[in-house]
């Protein structure tokens, strides 16, 4: 067996886990090594010719970006590669609000976090600095912040202004969607040209973790060990600490590697760190890690959505920065309320049926002036997309759990996670869809259009839970900077901590919570 030791051991290598690494590099004199499952992804220099590829044949860019054995039954991202699923997202990088954390003491549903608003706020900040977040603060009622964002808003397309006074008309206030994505120059990148791939960005003006990662691989602030599968973490049987995680190398499945370190980090997201600590069980923890009260793997959360289609009398175009996107935070921070309906509002031009096209609608091929005129006929109607994020309260039974009938070549059973929605949210999913309706009916009326269609998502998007966040031991599995309440040096950052889903996209707060994770796990070690 190989054994590699270090001060901090970081299992996972997503957004999460290099911003904390990049963090604790900043402040603490620690060796740090970081486990990764997967391999490199593709690296930027390659990421011109999969886009072209991308368009060309609707293939995928992103090379070797899962493992075919390390899947799941439920909702799971199969990323597992260095950098994490951000090495593809779309970098909308809206914030939680203040209510997300309040949901018990302010509306009477869900639980409180043990943490504010003004507690993860300077957190916000510097993740965006970090990374590069282009946006403009909404009315400050509705989008609170102690700063500006680092870096200008993308610039509103044509449509995007026509849709913003269309809902300024409804009485919604609408603003530029934050995004990771660089307007200028910044820290190396280059600036957006908003050309519409941002799947595979191919100037790099959109963020990707490896950016972060190897520079702090040149910089010697961290190791990295990929290809490498995490199967365990075992205790000291005199103590409670975590003394090594046990792994396999996958490009040598018969070989064994061990890693020894004083503070032990999960940041391999909603589903591999619940999963990790439920894997690790013993004579001594029989329901695994952290788990003394019963709740790793329970409260999985995130949030559905529910969507519109809206025909409008406008001329919108196609093809200018459709990924571009309007947000408004008006109902997810509503006041006082008789029944518990929250949720954000997004705004996109959709214009495939609008594109130039060569045959018309009976199927007669068209040439010339005949494609123009066709073309020109149908966008005298625009159809705009409304979308709201809905913040569902989790049931204590919305769960992660070991699937023995599904394993991995090791023979350990894989993740099966089922979503369940708590009875108040369930009592109220007739009530919240009809409210959004009214929302969607009045915002059509209010630009003398017409609701084509609505559509009501059961999956949930931005999932998190399964390592709780709380005060006391017997409702949560860590406290409020991700030490486990059972082993004082086994930390869980990001996702699965988080104690409800919101309705905002989930990496600025899952960043924030572990940059905040850092600055107390360095604490135990000596300062630069």
């Amino acid at each position: 067996m190989t054994t590699i030791e270090s001060d901090i051991c970081i299992i996972g290598s997503g957004i999460t886990g290099i911003l904390a690494a990049e963090r604790l590099s900043e402040l603490a004199d620690a060796d740090i090594v970081m486990v990764e499952a997967g391999s490199r992804s593709t690296p930027f220099s390659n990421r011109p010719e999969q886009r072209r590829r991308f368009i060309a044949y609707g293939e995928n860019p992103w090379k070797d970006d899962h493992l075919d054995d390390q899947g799941g039954y439920g909702l799971m991202y199969r990323s597992m590669v260095v950098g994490g699923c951000a090495m593809h997202w779309d970098g909308a990088c809206p914030r939680f609000s203040p209510e997300d954390f309040r949901q018990r003491s302010m509306y009477g549903v869900g639980t409180d976090w043990p943490i504010s608003y003004d507690d993860v706020e300077p957190y916000y900040q510097d993740f965006e600095e970090r990374i590069g977040v282009a946006g403009e603060q909404g009315p400050p009622e509705y989008d609170p912040r102690s700063r500006p964002y680092p870096l200008p808003p993308l610039p509103l397309s044509y449509n995007l202004i026509q849709l913003r006074e269309w809902g300024a008309n409804a009485g919604i206030p609408f603003w530029t969607q934050p995004w990771a994505k660089a307007t200028e120059p910044y820290r190396g990148r280059a600036g957006c040209q908003r050309c519409d791939t941002c799947h595979v960005c191919p100037t790099g003006a959109k963020y990707t973790p490896d950016v972060t990662l190897d520079r702090l691989i040149d910089d010697g602030g961290l190791r990295l060990i990929s290809g490498t599968l995490v199967r365990r973490l075992e205790v000291d049987d005199a103590s409670t600490h975590i003394t090594r995680a046990v792994a396999a190398d996958r490009h040598a499945p018969d070989e064994s590697v061990e890693f020894r370190a004083t503070t032990f980090i999960l940041a391999g997201g909603y589903a591999w760190s619940p999963h990790l600590l439920l894997l690790s069980s013993s004579s001594q923890f029989p329901n695994g890690l952290a788990n003394s009260s019963g709740l790793v793997g329970k409260y999985m959360t995130g949030h559905p959505y529910m969507s519109a289609q809206i025909e409008l009398p406008l001329e919108l175009y196609p093809g200018i920065f459709s990924t571009s996107s309007l947000l408004s935070r008006m109902h997810a921070r509503p006041g006082p309320l008789d029944r518990y309906v929250r949720h954000d509002l997004r705004i996109w031009n959709t214009t495939v049926e609008r594109q130039a096209r060569f045959r018309d609608a009976t199927g007669v091929l068209q040439f010339g002036d005949d494609v123009m005129d066709d073309w020109r006929a149908r966008t005298k109607q625009a159809t705009a997309r409304v979308r709201g994020y809905i913040d569902i309260i989790p049931d204590r039974d919305s769960t992660l759990g070991l699937d023995a009938s599904a394993r991995n070549q090791w023979g350990d059973p894989l993740p099966r996670i089922e979503f369940r929605d708590a009875p108040e949210s369930v009592a109220l999913r007739d009530h919240t869809h009809e409210t959004m309706r009214t929302i969607f009916e009045h915002m059509a009326r209010a630009g003398n259009g017409r609701v084509l269609s609505t559509f009501r998502s059961t999956t949930m998007e931005h999932p998190g839970g399964g390592c709780r966040m709380g005060e006391d031991p017997e409702t949560s599995v860590t406290d409020s900077f991700g030490r486990t309440h059972d082993h004082d040096n086994l930390f869980v950052i990001g996702a699965p901590t988080l104690v409800s889903g919101g309705c905002a996209n989930g990496t600025p707060t899952f960043c924030a919570l572990s940059l905040r994770s850092a600055e107390e796990i360095a604490r135990a070690f000596p300062s630069r």
